[in-house]
């Protein structure tokens, strides 16, 4: 089962496109332009990887708020797919939720932590990731504006 949680710990317990819906409602109802930004980061332990995946609502000019999901694996990764398997989730995630965004008219990117600097391991995952998304036809942010994933998501790997 595919568990979601609010970032005060409280379990999201309808489905994650009803749960979604609901914010859009009571944000529009409050007067509040929402744009949300999803985006998953990893990290690698002694036997496994965590993955946490995000999906953060921007309030315009209102702060934010984020629901989070994490799930680990016991499968070993090259760096490269790792960060292949991040956008992964995310565009799965994105997909899941692309047509309750174009019908609420609601701005949505896709962010991969990624690094645009050749000198960092993850850009090997760039072209790729790049490709992937934009063919997915989602908005998508790398490093360093890739907030979602590098810092969000990011604080949420344990």
């Amino acid at each position: 089962m595919f568990h979601w949680r609010k970032f005060n710990g409280e379990v999201i317990k309808i489905p994650i496109l009803a749960s979604v819906e609901e914010v859009i409602i009571r944000e529009s109802k409050a007067g509040t332009k929402l744009k949300v930004c999803i985006g998953t980061d990893s990290q690698v332990k002694n036997t496994y990887t965590e993955f946490a995946t995000v999906i953060v609502f921007l309030r315009a000019g209102r702060g934010g708020f984020m629901f989070i999901h994490n799930e680990s694996t016991h499968i070993k990764h090259s760096i490269k797919e790792r960060m292949l398997l991040e956008v992964a989730k995310s565009i799965d995630i994105a997909y899941q939720l692309c047509e309750l965004f174009t019908h609420y008219d609601i701005d949505m990117e896709v962010h991969a932590d990624i690094n645009t600097n050749p000198q960092f391991k993850s850009n090997e995952a760039l072209r790729e990731a790049t490709g992937y998304i934009l063919g997915m036809g989602f908005a998508f942010k790398a490093k360093p504006e890739a907030f979602a994933s590098s810092c969000c998501a990011n604080k949420m790997v344990h």
